[in-house]
């Protein structure tokens, strides 16, 4: 059996492992910056530091990513840093070639397979929310139950009053 079919079944999963959101983030995020740390990560995402560190644990683990070495940092390989160049001043992180390969194993049906898993009707739901206003205006295009939307605020999609997050737009713009 490939590894292709195995990411088609359960896309949400890595050799047993359950992918979140927030892995997925931080994945395109590195993708994105080329290097970078968990607060800023955090900062940019609006989500709590510990669940950044979190994930970042969990992906050291898997091996897709890996702490970057050395004690400066150029912005030709930090592409988020504004200075020239950077001295260290925390753990800094980057793709592995593992973790490389896979982000770019991600596409439009991939990303399909995954927010349908994560949810019933999660890719729908997901680009109707993404599109609208707020979540009352995406409940008028699609219709998203009392127990999705619990779903959708515990995986910091949404807030308690319906507005989606920074986490959910900065996602979707790493991720298309």
């Amino acid at each position: 059996m490939s590894g292709k079919s195995t990411r088609e079944k359960d896309p949400g999963s890595y050799q047993g492992f359950e992918l979140l959101p927030v892995h997925l983030y931080v994945l395109a995020h590195l993708k994105r910056a080329g290097v970078d740390y968990a607060k800023m990560m955090a900062k940019m995402s609006g989500l709590p530091l510990e669940l950044i560190n979190d994930a970042i644990e969990d992906l050291l683990e898997l091996g897709f990513i890996e702490r970057d070495s050395g004690s400066a940092i150029k912005r030709s390989k930090a592409r988020f840093k504004k200075a020239f160049e950077v001295h260290k001043h925390h753990t800094y992180y980057k793709l592995s070639r593992k973790g490389e390969l896979f982000v770019r194993s991600i596409d439009e049906r991939w990303l399909r397979n995954y927010f349908n898993s994560l949810l019933p009707g999660g890719w729908n739901i997901t680009r109707v929310l993404l599109k609208a206003k707020n979540l009352q205006e995406a409940k008028r295009e699609v219709r998203i139950d009392g127990e999705t939307v619990e779903e959708l605020r515990v995986l910091h999609f949404v807030t308690e009053k319906g507005k989606k997050t920074e986490f959910f737009k900065r996602l979707w713009e790493f991720l298309t």
